[in-house]
């Protein structure tokens, strides 16, 4: 059984990467938000603040891999979740970027994005940085990967293709291992 933690499980793509990660019997997921009451399902639910250390580490531990959705102030939930990690002894991640982030100037809305990923990349955790396209609520699996330093290419992708991709790393690994991957639909 994978042991799998959704930090920012009520977003639009964590809820649907949980539905998709519900059909593999081999995965126990954990889900964290600030608000549990928006959360469905049967699995263990735990409200706690991603700035807060103590939150992440109760819920961190334990788990094999950590699933990071999050928005707003990135580079210190980022930071706090690594030294979370780190206490508790779990050393996988996967965690959702912003396509954009490596254009120079860097957009200022995707500044938090890149300061998560950079702090992720630097961590010496075993990470896997999505950069998505926008999302569409698409009912299609259908994308393309790029890899760090590779430009981007295509368009928006759906939710579903993002959450097809993240249960494919769950379901090995040991599948984009410390990469830093794009994820459009050609």
């Amino acid at each position: 059984m994978t042991k799998v933690l959704v930090i920012g499980a009520t977003g639009s793509l964590a809820t649907e990467v949980i539905k998709t990660l519900e059909k593999n019997p081999n995965v126990t997921l954990t889900l964290f938000a600030r608000n549990i009451s928006r959360l469905s399902g049967n699995h263990t639910k735990i409200q706690g603040d991603a700035l807060e250390v103590n939150d992440l580490k109760k819920a961190i531990l334990g788990q094999d891999i950590v699933y990071v959705n999050l928005a707003g102030g990135l580079d210190i939930m980022s930071q706090n979740i690594i030294v979370a990690m780190k206490d508790t002894g779990v050393k996988r991640i996967i965690a959702i970027s912003s396509i954009g982030i490596y254009k120079e100037p860097v957009n200022s809305m995707l500044i938090p994005y890149r300061k998560l990923a950079d702090n992720i990349e630097a961590s010496g955790l075993t990470y896997t940085i999505i950069r998505p396209d926008w999302f569409t609520n698409g009912n299609e699996i259908d994308y393309y990967i790029t890899q760090k330093p590779e430009p981007e290419v295509g368009g928006a992708v759906s939710r579903k293709s993002i959450a097809d991709f993240i249960s494919k790393i769950i379901a090995d690994p040991t599948t984009y291992e410390n990469a830093n991957v794009g994820i459009s639909k050609l």
